[in-house]
């Protein structure tokens, strides 16, 4: 008796151990741990990217992204194969009507706002582009000096944009060309004259390496308004709302509990999250707080 009353406690303790284990591993993701799936609007893949490294770095998390079109993303979400995503613009009120059926309640973070750019090969001349005429390329009327518009994919979020300013649903038979990526779309817009790109203006501020090379070969167009008021889409035309062609980015959160797309969301709107959208070349949607260092003696050399 005396034996088995001395190990007793050590049983206890080994259980104890055993069963805490056994409940960190079964244990689901937090707002700071785990594991999710990340949709991401193809277009705004290279911010995303940026804060996901951060993110990951600093957490004990692991993020996978998927890229894909923004209809995609939203089919996906509605789907319910996937919870959190980032799109280029806001839920739509029957986009929200479907969750709303589902007794979703999504959570929506504006975190920036970016443009989108307009691009010419370098040999191009004259480096500033009429928005109505890059329109009525869409509406299939005649303009002289530009071969055609050149855009990622038909059911992007770019795309997207500028049908509905032309007041148009589909692309046109003639005149406006599609790839898959916007990386193949600025490849082939550095490689053909006469060709305007429509691409995320995050792509070319901060593109990969492998196009790199392209980049350089392309011109960042300045955009003339109906007005005759010329902008650029620059981190200062976005933030005074000069540049016609901004939009406003978020996150969109339909998990339904206390996860990583929550943590995620935090993180991106915070401090460090908005910093890397500051230096990204996109406007952060809080201008992050700048710590001056006041140093009370002067050292003498």
């Amino acid at each position: 008796m005396k034996f088995i009353s001395r190990i007793f406690p050590f049983v206890l303790l080994a259980l104890f151990i055993i069963t805490c284990n056994q409940k960190r591993d079964g244990e689901k993701e937090t707002i700071l741990e785990g594991n999710m799936t990340l949709l991401v609007d193809e277009s705004l893949l290279p911010i995303v990217e940026e804060q996901v490294e951060v993110f990951e770095s600093q957490y004990n998390a692991k993020i996978t992204l998927e890229p894909k079109s923004e209809a995609e993303v939203i089919q996906i979400l509605a789907n319910d194969s996937a919870r959190v995503a980032v799109l280029a613009r806001n839920l739509t009120k029957d986009e929200l009507n479907v969750f709303k059926s589902k007794k979703i309640s999504p959570r929506i973070t504006k975190f920036a706002t970016d443009g989108i750019a307009l691009i010419a090969n370098k040999n191009l001349q004259d480096t500033i582009v009429s928005l109505e005429q890059v329109l009525d390329v869409l509406r299939q009327k005649p303009v002289s000096g530009i071969k055609g518009l050149v855009f990622d994919n038909p059911n992007s979020s770019t795309a997207q944009y500028m049908n509905q300013l032309a007041g148009i649903k589909s692309f046109p038979a003639t005149g406006v060309f599609s790839f898959k990526t916007n990386e193949e779309t600025i490849k082939y817009v550095s490689e053909n004259e006469g060709m305007i790109g429509v691409v995320g203006v995050n792509w070319v501020y901060n593109p990969r390496e492998a196009i790199r090379p392209f980049v350089e070969k392309i011109h960042i167009l300045s955009v003339a308004d109906p007005s005759g008021n010329t902008s650029f889409p620059s981190q200062n035309d976005i933030a005074e709302g000069k540049y016609p062609l901004a939009r406003d980015l978020f996150i969109v959160n339909c998990q339904g509990f206390s996860g990583l797309g929550m943590g995620f969301a935090s993180f991106i709107a915070g401090e460090t999250g908005q910093r890397i959208v500051l230096k990204s070349g996109l406007v952060p949607a809080k201008t992050p707080g700048r710590k001056i260092l006041i140093r009370q003696d002067i050292e003498k050399k």
